[in-house]
């Protein structure tokens, strides 16, 4: 499959709006409506309960390690394709087509990104977020966390620098996404569970 094929595909499918599909289908709300109006699954969990908050986030990881898990098939020899299919995955979900690309903070997509090609880092990554969420409950201060534990680990494991990298700018995007998270972090306004 050429490049641009997987490429494409990798967005289209990080575009996949779980959250907004499930909770309308399944509640009857929109979940942009509600809660803090993202489409992830921590809103989901808020707005719908913690069954379909999980199983959201099952699904939005899903979508980015299959696109990667797919180009790592197809073409095994090139890691820096990889890598690129699992941004496009993550951009889909931030930006997704569906939505005038307006779409969620890309954690799960990443997490599932990572999985297949750094997975002890996508491991450290989840245990991290899971302590920090169980003790705080409140699930950006785990995402960021989370993110550096997984590209720290990443930097030391990953089977191909374009992995590390990949997991560095994953990383840094999620800090974007987050700004207004951490805005509210340091003023100690932040949403919990």
């Amino acid at each position: 499959m050429h490049a641009a094929a997987l490429l494409l595909l990798g967005y289209l499918a990080g575009s996949v709006p779980f959250g907004v599909l499930l909770t309308r289908w399944l509640r009857g709300v929109d979940v942009r409506q509600s809660g803090s109006g993202n489409i992830g699954a921590t809103n989901v969990t808020r707005v719908a309960g913690k069954k379909l908050g999980a199983v959201v986030l099952l699904l939005d990881a899903l979508k980015g390690a299959l696109a990667v898990a797919l180009a790592l098939w197809l073409v095994p020899e090139s890691p820096r394709l990889h890598a690129a299919v699992g941004l496009s995955a993550f951009l889909g979900h931030v930006y997704p087509i569906w939505l005038k690309l307006h779409g969620g903070k890309g954690v799960a997509t990443a997490l599932g990104v990572l999985v297949v090609l750094v997975p002890l880092g996508a491991l450290a990554g989840a245990l991290v977020y899971a302590g920090l969420v169980a003790a705080w409950r409140v699930s950006s201060v785990g995402s960021l966390a989370g993110g550096v534990t997984a590209v720290a680990v990443a930097s030391l494991t990953a089977r191909a620098p374009e992995y590390a990298w990949l997991s560095a700018l994953l990383f840094a995007l999620i800090v974007w996404t987050h700004r207004s998270n951490i805005q509210r972090i340091l003023r100690h306004t932040e949403r919990r569970f």
